[in-house]
């Protein structure tokens, strides 16, 4: 059995006609050209390469460059053209051609997926291809459940990214025979909607606007932008419910939405109350924790304050002996970041476990004209372990007068300096150390949240004089009043704390400062009257739940749960038209709310049949069940609707729990900045309302950056559309079309799990590979044309050992493709499709061509390859098709027999046949890796000859082997006609010792294996350090086969064909009788 590597050998195949490359026709037939008449026939044609003979077929053709070993270039059928380039030359007949077996296929090299790929789709959409799987009947269900995007923009990379694995996710699971159903969702409430309306409309029509109408134009802006989106998702080859899919503003989500509420607000969780929250004054809105950023060069305006003790408020706990340091007055040392929040002041907390020191301000330390120098002769309280930092600080130098502890501290009064009213001392807790500012803190309960709970635990005063757009209110005072609390109002307290002497240092801070995520502007802290949600009420059963949670990549639990236990209550209401309405009514004069379980299900079952413009739309009345209709004039609706985190974060009970998903769901996937944010708040209401989790897996992916690493901006200009990636750009040559599964093979290859970077380059490159992968994929095919797994595959029992061979690593790769979906880890499957596709190409595709290409149709050989082949190809469309789902399904479409499925997804994942394992033991298994590490040394050597030009191609070469390991030796010797069929080298000798092969090889074409190589590799040649197997090349013997190109020393068996070995003559007389070729014209042929 002849390598194939060089046959077929032409009239027209003279090396001597190179001055002008004609045009290469290679007449692919239909796969099943003579038995499935029902497939079209095809012609493909290519233009020859400049670097070889004219009939040689190289990249672009069936063969691929990657697939065609060096020295096998394989001539084709015919060629047209010649002469000078003009016209078309005579046509040469090929001799052998018809005898010989080309590939024949009609799934096509090019992919051109601009035109298939939407054809594909739409070819699944008119056969209910995911319909069919989605209604699976018995069959066990999958839900991934998804974490609906903001319909208020366009697409970006980061959404195909995200889209794209879940459909890995998906499609693996169908392929795996599950009933999967994904209901794709958008956000569609929120301030980020909201913004888009009122930036398309001038200032006179915002005036006019009432809630009504701002919520017509949000959701007719939502509905538009959700089609907008929807369309780009299907293109990216995402299947789903795309014509059913769940979106926010939907009256039986809103009503399933309020049923999560009103469960929580019956289970104790949801309560009304004044405190501070994260206040957005250019939204005009509460903001929850992942509503907010943390831009870098953020610069504060820190200061440093004095407050005076109030003189005879010593505390009994001061100590005595300390007592004078008091009598020429002493002030409180304290520093804020935030000097706006001074008016709302009512304490000064301390660590009641420090000390703290007196020290008396003795001079200046450099610069006489600091501001701080008017501390001079001054006493001021601070830390014992700042006394140093402070005084470097502020310029200034500190003589210390006593030390006490911070408890001796508490109960003393001190006097404002901007408003003369008293306030006490406090213990505050572990928060105040000496990390930072006096060690003494500025106590604002209505500025902060740990301000807030030492407020609670003091009854301090909860102050907030702050408007909803951030300016100062009258209880502020004079010079305040009407100023915004982050500019000038800001200014205006540094001032009033400068002229009253108060101010020790102003000096800028930067620091990390939170932002409102869509304005992109700074917020406060503020108290107002809000809803909230009590985590504490149920945070240890939260933690309960998170600890059963699988998490991919496992860091994302270490990072959740810190989060979750650490949460403080989290306000649900915010201050916008456009949302879900918390179904509150209060009363006129004393604002006291009226909530309940007959409220809550009454104003519900409005929604459900009317949604909630009811709200706004209905009259009061008809809001209010039965029993509370006579107090109808008596109250008002509330105007707060539910944070935008409360609508998706009940998505578990308006999607998962009402369309008979199931529940919890297996697995939640978004992007690892909603460990705060969607996967939170789901957690937290399904804990609350429901008791659990809504969901038993969480899979996080990082984020896209340009190819350089850098955060894609419209400003730098490296933001990537995928469209543009998908269809390509006005200019096909510098921005190309790319088609959607190049682009989820880019995704598949990226390590998602941290961020992931996209460019042009890359996507070269990744086009590249899916070229390679579509090659590989034809050229099987091509090779199972006239095959027909059930009437000629041939048992397994009765394969070669080296087909056995090839259905193990088959299999082998079957099962770390299964372990690699099963766990998500999708560059896995890229890599292992590599080096699986590598093996094929570069071993046992190229070593099997002469079978498939010149023994006879139907003989055993051929046969045992082509199932070898068929089995291949089922296989790789099973990996394939989860991550190119249409290049798998346009190959399946083309396979040469009815596979009795319609579609690739429908037939599902293919396992290998047990006894492609069990049938090939690791001793067998062990000797194939072997022989083939052999085989490299033996390419090795040919090579060497190439370039002595002492052989060419390798046909003509004999390979002479020896193993210094006796049972390697007689095992290889025993398989000589296997090897020289893997080898691709006409002849096999094998010597009893190194001086033999290099006798017979001389000093040139020769190469080893040694003992230390050998264990590097994973393979064994024998015992001991000195084990060897040495190889080398020479010419073969015998005379060169006009049809196959092997050397032979008994050819002309029939003088019909005096070229020719015994088994093509065989052949070419069976196919073709009357054919004669004289000895001249096959000289001639094999010129």
């Amino acid at each position: 059995m002849m390598a194939a590597g060089r046959m077929l050998a032409p009239a027209m195949c003279s090396r001597a006609s190179t001055a002008a490359r004609p045009r290469v026709a290679v007449r692919l037939m239909g796969a099943t050209a003579a038995a499935h008449p029902s497939h079209r026939t095809r012609s493909l044609a290519f233009r020859a390469s400049q670097n070889v003979s004219a009939t040689t077929i190289r990249r672009g053709n069936l063969a691929p460059a990657h697939l065609t070993h060096t020295s096998r270039s394989l001539c084709v059928v015919a060629a047209e053209g010649g002469g000078k380039g003009k016209g078309k030359g005579k046509k040469e007949d090929n001799v052998y051609g018809h005898t010989v077996l080309l590939p024949k296929t009609d799934f096509e090299m090019r992919a051109n997926s601009v035109t298939k790929e939407p054809a594909i789709q739409q070819w699944w959409a008119d056969n209910k291809i995911y319909e069919q799987i989605a209604e699976r009947a018995d069959a066990e269900m999958f839900t991934l459940h998804d974490g609906p995007p903001y319909a208020n923009g366009d697409l970006h990379i980061g959404h195909a990214l995200n889209k794209i694995l879940k459909d890995f996710v998906n499609r693996y699971q169908m392929m795996k025979g599950k009933r999967v159903r994904y209901v794709p969702g958008w956000d569609c409430h929120g301030l980020p909607i909201e913004l888009k309306v009122l930036q398309s409309i001038d200032a006179d029509a915002r005036k006019a606007l009432t809630p009504i109408k701002l919520r017509k134009k949000a959701r007719a802006f939502a509905l538009k932008t959700v089609d907008k989106q929807r369309d780009a998702f299907r293109r990216y080859g995402v299947w789903g419910d795309w014509e059913d899919p769940y979106l926010t503003l939907l009256p039986e989500y809103e009503a399933a939405q309020m049923e999560v509420f009103g469960q929580m607000f019956l289970n104790g969780h949801v309560y009304r109350g004044k405190k501070p929250v994260h206040w957005s004054p250019s939204s005009m809105t509460a903001l929850a924790e992942a509503e907010l950023e943390y831009p870098e060069g953020h610069v504060s305006q820190s200061v440093y304050v004095a407050f005076p003790l109030v003189s005879g408020s010593i505390p009994a706990g001061f100590p005595a002996e300390h007592a004078s340091v008091l009598e020429a007055g002493a002030s409180l040392a304290v520093w804020t970041t935030t000097p706006w929040t001074m008016p709302a002041n009512a304490a000064v907390a301390v660590n009641d476990k420090l000390d703290y020191s007196f020290v008396e301000v003795t001079g200046t330390a450099g610069d006489s004209e600091k501001e701080s120098s008017r501390m001079v002769g001054k006493t001021l309280v601070v830390a014992q372990g700042l006394v140093a930092e402070v005084a470097k600080t502020w310029g200034l130098t500190l003589e210390t007068v006593c030390t006490v502890p911070g408890s001796a501290l508490v109960g003393f009064e001190y006097t404002h300096p901007m408003y003369g009213r008293a306030s006490p001392v406090v213990a505050g807790g572990d928060y105040i150390t000496t990390d930072s500012g006096t060690g003494l803190v500025h106590t604002a309960p209505g500025h902060g949240q740990e301000d807030y709970a030492t407020g609670l635990k003091f009854g301090l005063p909860l102050l907030s004089p702050v408007d909803d757009k951030g300016l100062f209110t009258e209880e502020a005072g004079d010079g305040l009043v009407g100023k915004s609390v982050l500019k000038d109002g800001n200014e205006a307290c540094i001032e009033k704390l400068r002229q009253s002497d108060a101010l020790i240092l102003q000096e800028p801070y930067n620091h990390k400062y939170p932002y409102d995520w869509r304005t992109k502007k700074p917020t406060i802290f503020r108290a107002t009257e809000q809803w909230f949600a009590s985590v504490e009420g149920f945070r240890e059963e939260a933690l309960a739940e998170l600890d059963k949670i699988e998490f991919v990549p496992a860091s994302g639990a270490k990072r959740m749960r810190p989060m979750v236990s650490g949460r403080n209550d989290w306000c649900i209401s915010r201050q916008r038209s456009w949302g879900v309405p918390i179904p509150c009514f209060y009363d006129k004069e004393t604002k006291e709310p009226l909530m309940d379980k007959a409220t809550i299900e009454h104003v519900t079952e409005i929604v459900r049949t009317k949604g909630t413009d009811a709200w706004w739309e209905l009259e009061l009345v008809d809001l209010l069940p039965d029993q509370y209709k006579d107090k109808a004039d008596s109250l008002v609706r509330g105007t707060d609707t539910m944070d935008v985190w409360f609508d998706s974060g009940s998505s578990w009970a308006g999607v998962v729990k009402s369309r008979g998903l199931k529940y919890p769901a297996d697995m939640y996937l978004e992007g690892s900045d909603q460990h705060r944010g969607w996967f939170q708040s789901s957690l937290l209401t399904g804990v609350a309302a429901a008791g659990n989790a809504p969901y038993e897996k969480i899979l996080t992916h990082g984020f896209v950056l340009d190819e350089k690493g850098y955060k894609m901006s419209k400003s730098l200009g490296n933001v990537i559309d995928p469209r543009l990636i998908i269809e390509g750009g006005k200019n096909q040559k510098t921005e190309p079309a790319f088609g959607a599964d190049t682009l989820r093979l880019w995704v598949a290859s990226t390590d998602y799990t941290s961020d992931v970077l996209i460019g042009m380059n890359i996507l070269k490159q990744t086009s590249d590979a899916y070229r390679k992968l579509r090659g590989t994929l034809r050229f099987l095919m091509g090779n199972v044309g006239d095959f027909d797994p059930a009437a000629d595959a041939v048992p397994y029992d009765q394969l070669p050992s080296f087909d056995r061979y090839a259905l193990r690593r088959t299999a082998d790769m079957l099962a770390e493709m299964d372990r690699a979906y099963e766990t998500h880890q999708y560059s896995q499957v890229t890599a292992q499709l590599q080096s699986f596709t590598a093996f094929l190409s570069n071993v046992y595709l190229d070593a099997s061509k002469d079978r498939l290409y010149a023994e006879s149709p139907t003989g055993v050989s051929r046969r045992c390859a082509q199932t070898v082949v068929n089995e291949i190809v089922t296989r790789l469309l099973c990996v394939v098709a989860p991550i190119a789902p249409h290049m798998a399904e346009e190959a399946f479409t083309a396979l040469p027999y009815k596979p009795g499925h319609e579609s690739v997804f429908l037939r599902g994942w293919v396992d290998a046949a047990p006894e492609w394992t069990a049938g090939m033991d690791d001793v067998e298994a062990g000797f194939w890796a072997t022989a083939l590490a052999i085989r490299g040394e033996v390419n090795r050597a040919i090579e060497t000859g190439r370039n002595e030009k002492i052989l060419g191609a390798s046909l003509e070469a004999k390979a002479v082997i020896y193993a210094s390991d006796a049972a390697l030796a007689a095992s290889v010797a025993s398989r000589e006609e296997e090897l020289k069929q893997a080898f691709i080298v006409s002849q096999i000798q094998f010597v009893s010792s190194v001086d033999d092969v290099t006798g017979a090889c001389g000093g040139q074409c020769v190469s080893e294996i040694t003992a230390a190589q050998a264990k590097l590799d994973g393979i064994s040649i024998g015992d001991g350090a000195d084990a060897i197997v040495k190889v080398g090349v020479c010419k073969a013997d015998g005379a060169k086969c006009a049809r196959c190109w092997g050397y032979f020393g008994d050819l002309g068996s029939d003088e019909r064909h005096p070229e020719l070995c015994p088994r093509c003559t065989t052949i070419v007389i069976e196919k073709d009788p009357e054919l004669r070729v004289p000895a001249k014209k096959a000289e001639e042929v094999t010129a």
